[in-house]
């Protein structure tokens, strides 16, 4: 087990986690709080959530704020993320990793199902970057983390709506990464790769694919939550200061 790096910025600092309640985004919010930050989380899975924030409470300075949204429902996640600027302080980090990977035919897509994928993977992170960034402005700046994927650049079958909200991500982060530096926001992409979790686990995951993607992949081992966790905490915390505008791909050199 390496040792790992400790970030004093984000001691007291609030951040905003959508979809942190299993997956990737538990493991955001799991190692936000151990560095001392001021943790709110949205997510629809209130039992999951839940059992986080009571499995944190006696490890962390500050005990996660979980607030249960549906964050395609924008006036929902505009009002929530309200709710925990009230609770924990002004945002300084948004960490935008709410989404849903479900396989899907090309022919099979209809208009409504077009408008909730998009709802799940893209529309809500403009929406909430909307809401945070005066936010961020009068507290003196801030750090926006998008979550993308190396989906779209594999390309990977049955998920072309999932990719094109993907791809759409990093064309987003470049654009609000220039209309918001003047505010000392930075704006960033994080792309993971096949990342290693219980949901990847039990719907995709086989030994098959396993032996697929360790031959695709430089470094012969999962990646896993954790890792990419790391990179956030590296973009949100001052030691990026200087870092905006950019894509940073996690996936053990699979692109």
């Amino acid at each position: 087990m390496g040792t790992f790096a400790s970030y004093p910025s984000l001691a007291d600092r609030a951040v905003i986690i959508t979809g942190g309640g299993s997956g990737i985004g538990a493991s955001l919010v799991e190692e936000f709080a151990l560095q001392g930050a001021k943790v709110a989380f949205l997510d629809i899975a209130e039992q999951t959530s839940q059992s986080l924030v009571n499995d944190l409470s006696a490890r962390c300075a500050h005990a996660p704020f979980f607030i249960r949204c549906d964050i395609t429902d924008t006036s929902a996640l505009v009002s929530a993320i309200e709710q925990a600027s009230a609770a924990c302080g002004a945002p300084r980090v948004l960490v935008n990793n709410a989404g849903s990977d479900d396989r899907h035919a090309f022919g099979a897509v209809t208009p409504e199902y077009w408008d909730q994928r998009i709802a799940i993977n893209l529309k809500h992170q403009f929406f909430a970057a909307q809401a945070v960034a005066p936010l961020m402005k009068a507290a003196g700046g801030g750090s926006i983390i998008n979550m993308s994927s190396i989906a779209w650049m594999i390309p990977t079958p049955n998920l072309s709506v999932y990719e094109i909200a993907k791809a759409g991500i990093v064309g987003m982060t470049r654009a609000l990464a220039h209309g918001l530096g003047e505010a000392s926001i930075r704006v960033n992409a994080v792309l993971p790769g096949a990342i290693l979790t219980d949901r990847q686990r039990r719907l995709w995951r086989s030994d098959e694919y396993d032996r697929k993607i360790l031959s695709c992949q430089c470094i012969k081992r999962h990646i896993l939550p954790i890792d990419v966790a790391r990179l956030v905490l590296f973009l949100a915390a001052d030691d990026s200061a200087a870092m905006t505008n950019q894509s940073y791909i996690i996936d053990g050199g699979w692109i």
